[in-house]
């Protein structure tokens, strides 16, 4: 055997277990964990995509709710100005005054206003279209009950409460 010949074989027992080395020591540890990091990546992608469609399922239920209500969403941000309300209401009745109630029971979201009213007609009809009328306003507001109707000669006088939703947040005029 010649000396070029042996060389070859030891260099090549050499890489042989330079290689064997290299798969024992490093390929098959780091395959393992590479499988292990595999299957948490599937894990979490799975997850991603089921929060992903949650969060698509939400956000079109949210669009489709901001659509159905946007008159409601419309009249939460507009500010409620109790001079306008006097203003717009006060044909349904002789007398109309709004005063602001304060009390610790709002959690400012909303104003409580005392409406006193006077009518000069025999029934409460003009009540019930003030109530029409309130309802198609551009303020969401709620009357409370209980209404107290007192007579007093060929005029109806309507006492009650009613709460303003608004918006607390002011807005930047441009």
């Amino acid at each position: 055997m010649n000396r070029q010949t042996l060389f070859m074989i030891i260099l090549s027992l050499l890489l042989l277990i330079g290689v064997v080395a290299f798969s024992f020591f490093f390929l098959i540890p780091k395959g393992k964990e590479y499988r292990a990091l595999r299957l948490e990546s599937k894990k979490e992608f799975q997850k991603l995509d089921l929060a992903q469609r949650e969060y698509d399922f939400t956000l079109n239920r949210l669009k489709e709710l901001e659509g159905q209500n946007k008159h409601t969403i419309t009249a939460f941000n507009t500010p409620f100005n109790p001079d306008r309300f006097e203003k717009l209401y006060k044909k349904e009745f002789s007398d109309l005054y709004l005063t602001e109630v304060t009390t610790f029971e709002t959690n400012g979201t909303f104003k409580i206003y005392e409406v006193n009213a006077t009518s000069k007609i025999r029934s409460p009809e003009s009540f019930y279209n003030f109530i029409d009328g309130v309802n198609k306003s551009k303020w969401i507001i709620g009357v409370n009950f209980p209404i107290h109707f007192e007579r007093d000669g060929e005029k109806i006088r309507a006492s009650f409460t009613m709460k303003v939703h608004n918006s607390e947040e002011k807005k930047e005029e441009k």
